[in-house]
């Protein structure tokens, strides 16, 4: 399997290792429960190396960009920022979401693990067509600060008073790689995309400091509490994002532009599409990807599924018809439980059922 570079510091904190998409990574390092406390209440560094990094080169890379990119990559130009959105095929399905990072003139891609084969494929296919250079950047490593108290720490971590003062989304050079104020948690983070060594030096500060180091159960849980899609469950190619919660994400203001998938999607009436909900189970037990749902008004599946540790109950997002609202039942080993149907940013739940 492939292991990070911070994969002896994995086994020393003794953390339980799984197989994730081919890469040995840590699954906890003791309580699930935990973790995902740290996070939510002080800050946990995580291991993401195993994500996919890209380098863009060539005097067309924000007209590659505009192309292949569904989001508009204009809004990002030479701001500093990051963008995230999805990469689709000609018919509108999602290939993969992703974040664009512009940077003093230099573009940089963080995709999935599990696609990185297909996104290397389909983005050096069409880099061709306008003189792209697309460079695989495997001896970078990603490291995550993640937390309320992560603009506390960075400035310890890193030594630079600056990167604290990153805006939501903001990007800044750093040792040869990037600092971004982004985040798969819902709670406020940095991302450092770096040389190896510097994950390195960046994660023995972090445990230094106290930092809690946070394992793959922990990051799935939090990624759902706050709503956000996984791809492979609850987006992939055979759906389109209006279906998939990322009708936000698509951006058709420039008629100009013909991104790849952009035709497709012009056909798509997207209010009777079906569309991701939040799903809260009301009795005891836990939802699961593939459990289906029944309403008098449509049906649905569940895509993700967990126990929140914020809303001591068990919540799922769901694909279901446009016409499902407020209540539903679901199916678990044969019996029947009432779910009620929310916004997926779970953590705003939790503030309206205070």
């Amino acid at each position: 399997m492939n292991k990070t570079c911070l994969h002896q510091k994995h086994l020393e904190l003794k953390a339980k290792m799984v197989d994730f998409s081919g890469w040995d990574m840590p699954l906890s390092y003791g309580s699930q429960l935990d973790e995902h406390m740290a996070v939510r209440s002080k800050a946990g560094i995580f291991d993401v190396s195993h994500m996919t990094v890209f380098s863009l080169v060539g005097n067309q890379t924000e007209q590659f960009l505009s192309y292949v990119f569904a989001n508009d990559i204009a809004k990002v130009k030479n701001k500093n920022k990051a963008i995230y959105g999805t990469i689709l095929n000609n018919d509108g399905g999602i290939l993969d979401d992703l974040i664009v990072y512009s940077c003093n003139g230099k573009y940089w891609i963080v995709s999935n693990c599990g696609t990185k084969s297909k996104n290397t494929s389909w983005f050096k296919k069409h880099a061709i067509e306008f003189s792209v250079d697309v460079n695989l950047m495997d001896e970078f490593s990603i490291i995550a600060l993640q937390g309320p108290l992560a603009k506390e720490h960075i400035a310890k971590i890193v030594e630079i008073e600056s990167a604290s003062q990153l805006t939501a989304f903001g990007v800044m050079d750093f040792k040869g790689g990037l600092i971004a104020r982004t985040g798969y948690t819902g709670e406020d983070g940095f991302e450092f995309i770096v040389p190896r060594d510097v994950g390195i030096e960046i994660w023995n500060k972090a445990i230094e400091l106290g930092i809690a180091p946070i394992g793959l159960a922990a990051r799935d849980s939090l990624r759902l509490e706050a709503g956000l899609n996984l791809y492979g469950n609850d987006m992939d190619e055979n759906y389109h994002p209006f279906e998939s919660g990322l009708g936000w994400t698509i951006d058709f203001s420039n008629a100009e532009r013909k991104f790849i998938g952009r035709a497709a999607l012009e056909r798509i009436d997207s209010k009777t599409s079906k569309k991701i909900t939040g799903v809260i189970l009301k009795d005891r037990g836990v939802l699961r990807p593939g459990y289906r749902l029944q309403s008098n008004s449509g049906e649905g599946v569940i895509l993700s599924g967990t126990f929140s540790p914020i809303l001591q109950k068990s919540i799922g997002l769901a694909r279901v018809d446009s016409c499902m609202h407020d209540k539903a039942t679901v199916i678990i080993r044969e019996k029947e439980f009432y779910v009620d149907l929310v916004s997926s940013r779970f953590l705003k739940q939790d503030k309206i059922m205070k």
